[in-house]
């Protein structure tokens, strides 16, 4: 394969959206409007064998510190096998202004960029419900769930499960991810938005971000609403702050991800204290960490492998949580509680927790959501549920809302 890289303004003029760059077809992952998107596929690599195969390219550049990259998806269950896309095309804007376009071999990037004729949008009706059949009721067997995980904290079998539950919507007509894409722009534009071979979110949580030497992790754990009125989200906030259920959540986490980076790194420094980080719809705790890598440093890949699923999807210890939640969740997550990013030649990327999404059939009849909670010993099963029907609503406001 042959890659070619030119500034963005020489090849198509004006920038365009990176929404409009992957449309309902290609592929996503940006943030406040920094990020990459692609469209077409060159080749399909394994997740671990994605550093060697993008560097065997050959790259001709005119744009310093951009090599070719991938895109994907790591499932939730370790040891499964995850699947990176290379782009026929791929689009990049960076927080230093520097806007660039990928091709590869003899794809024509102007003709490959050209405005896509999509559908004139249909009125859908919709239908939201449970997603297994063989299920009566999946709030039912959620709850069950719930219990059973805080009876095993309680017991000290381990210190935090999460258990999460899914839905489906259904619609008449096949759904629009463009403008999905776009109204999640609208509402979660600071979140990490992706859209992925039908997988489609908006993430507020930094899994890890690798920048030549630099490590970057934002992990979340800790939940509560918003109401939309500044003064009751405020209170909500500082009870979400005083919690001992939560700060304890949140700090298995941290504990977890900073001892997992803390090898690979010359020094890492996190917050004293977690913040708050808000959302559309739902606020949570976050402790930002940052650190240099000691060198020669791993790829963003390796580091991936390394900490997913994190305890904020998982739980802790990993394989007594992760048994747990086989054994009583009774279905698949998939992708849902992995992580997706992209990485590139040199093993830098970035990489979010994949929640806040929907998997879309081929299709586009229908959407599986999920969304789940750390479950510890002070955990009340209809609170959980509670919490899970608020963070539902990112994604259904962006796929049912006209």
């Amino acid at each position: 394969m042959r890659a070619v890289t030119r500034p963005l303004a020489d090849v198509v003029g004006d920038a365009p959206d990176l929404n409009d760059v992957a449309c309902g077809h290609g592929n996503l992952f940006v943030r406040d409007g920094v990020g990459v998107a692609g469209r077409g596929v060159a080749r399909r690599v394994e997740t671990s064998d994605a550093v060697a195969a993008l560097a065997a390219i050959e790259h001709d550049s005119t744009v310093e510190g951009v090599t070719p990259l991938a895109l994907g998806s790591v499932p939730f269950t370790p040891g499964f096998r995850g699947e990176l896309i290379i782009p026929q095309v791929t689009v990049g804007k960076r927080d230093d202004g520097i806007h660039w376009v990928t091709w590869v071999d003899d794809v024509d990037p102007t003709a490959a960029l050209a405005p896509v004729s999509e559908p004139v949008p249909v009125a859908a009706n919709y239908t939201i419900g449970n997603s297994r059949s063989t299920a009566p009721h999946s709030t039912e067997v959620y709850l069950d769930a719930v219990t059973a995980a805080r009876d095993a904290v309680r017991a000290g079998a381990l210190t935090k499960a999460v258990i999460a539950r899914p839905i489906t919507v259904t619609a008449d007509v096949p759904m629009d991810i463009h403008a999905v894409l776009q109204r999640l722009k609208a509402s979660f534009g600071s979140s990490y938005r992706y859209s992925i071979d039908g997988f489609v979110g908006a993430s507020p949580e930094l899994l890890v971000e690798v920048a030549g030497t630099t490590v970057r992790s934002h992990p979340l754990a800790g939940t509560t609403r918003r109401t939309g009125d500044v003064d009751n989200d405020r209170a909500l906030a500082a009870e979400l702050q005083a919690s001992a259920k939560n700060q304890i959540e949140h700090r298995i986490v941290i504990d977890v991800v900073h001892d997992t980076l803390l090898p690979w790194a010359s020094y890492l420094d996190w917050e004293p204290e977690p913040s708050i980080v808000s959302v559309a719809n739902v606020q949570h705790l976050g402790t930002r960490m940052e650190g240099m890598l000691s060198q020669p440093g791993p790829s963003v890949i390796e580091l991936v492998q390394a900490l997913s699923p994190t305890p904020a999807l998982g739980g802790h210890p990993r394989a007594a949580a992760l048994d747990l939640i086989s054994k009583v969740e009774g279905f698949e997550r998939g992708r849902y509680g992995g992580a997706v990013g992209w990485v590139d030649a040199a093993g830098n990327g970035t990489w979010a927790v994949a929640i806040r999404c929907a998997e879309f059939s081929a299709d586009r009849m229908s959407a599986r959501l999920v969304a789940g909670g750390g479950i510890v010993a002070d955990s009340e099963p209809l609170a959980e549920l509670a919490e899970t029907q608020a963070k539902f609503q990112a994604m259904l406001s962006a796929i049912v809302r006209p």
